[in-house]
């Protein structure tokens, strides 16, 4: 089995401690997004990353951020500030591409991330993680795909997990799995065991609950095609208001 899930989906920077928060202002987090994206690109970027964090959380996160770093060493991160939520909180959007070589393979990695973060005393101290997504491939050449999956769903409905092949496969067989994985799985970073079914109609395509509280779920799906293997995650957030629904 691919590497899979093992890069975490890009989610060292998803800690679950919750701090009383100080919110940031426009121009605060536009100076932080342009200082976290230095940390997170610098050949130090442990030491950079948890000089940005309240002492409690940065060693945990670093540690993260490290075993992240040892299975991708090549990686790039790009980070922008997004419009404050209600509450005064900045939003952030991260992403990540990486590559690493393993028996004799190649794999590529793609991450989107969407934060919301507060600081205490200047620093990081909480952080909520609004959306997430990553694929990672180990395909010969590229496979394109597109994830029809929601980022907000309300508790107890049933919605779409689509992961969908954009090319036509010809006569080429496609096997695939999807199976949710638990917030432990994501924070030790562990991959989860997928089972394989022959798949068709060119890609993946459930129907699922979500749970009958807020919170969030996150789903992992592994396509493996003639060109190689194809390994995504994204995280689904349930809520019990339609406000808070985003297209």
């Amino acid at each position: 089995m691919a590497p899979f899930l093992r890069v975490a989906m890009a989610s060292w920077l998803c800690g679950t401690a919750l701090f009383t928060a100080v919110p940031l202002r426009a121009q605060q987090g536009a100076d932080l997004s342009i200082r976290l994206q230095q940390a997170l690109n610098a050949d130090d970027n442990s030491q950079q990353l948890e000089a940005l964090m309240v002492p409690e959380k940065a060693e945990a996160l670093a540690d993260r951020f490290r075993r992240f770093t040892d299975r991708f060493p090549e990686t790039r991160w790009a980070v922008s500030a997004g419009q404050p939520l209600s509450d005064g909180r900045q939003t952030f959007s991260l992403g990540v591409s990486g590559t690493r070589q393993q028996d004799g393979l190649s794999y590529s990695f793609q991450a989107q991330q969407q934060l919301a973060l507060s600081l205490e005393n200047g620093l990081i101290a909480d952080q909520e993680v609004l959306n997430d997504q990553s694929v990672l491939t180990s395909a010969s050449k590229p496979l394109p795909i597109s994830l029809l999956i929601p980022d907000t769903v309300l508790t107890g409905s049933r919605y779409d997990v689509d992961v969908v092949v954009d090319e036509p496969l010809g006569k080429s067989l496609l096997a695939g799995g999807l199976i949710s994985v638990t917030p432990q799985q994501v924070l030790e970073q562990k991959s989860p065991d997928i089972q394989l079914e022959p798949l068709g109609g060119g890609g993946l395509f459930k129907s699922v609950q979500a749970p009958f509280q807020p919170g969030s779920q996150v789903w992992a799906a592994l396509l493996v095609h003639p060109d190689g293997i194809v390994t995504v995650s994204k995280r689904v957030q349930v809520v019990n208001d339609r406000s808070k629904l985003r297209p």
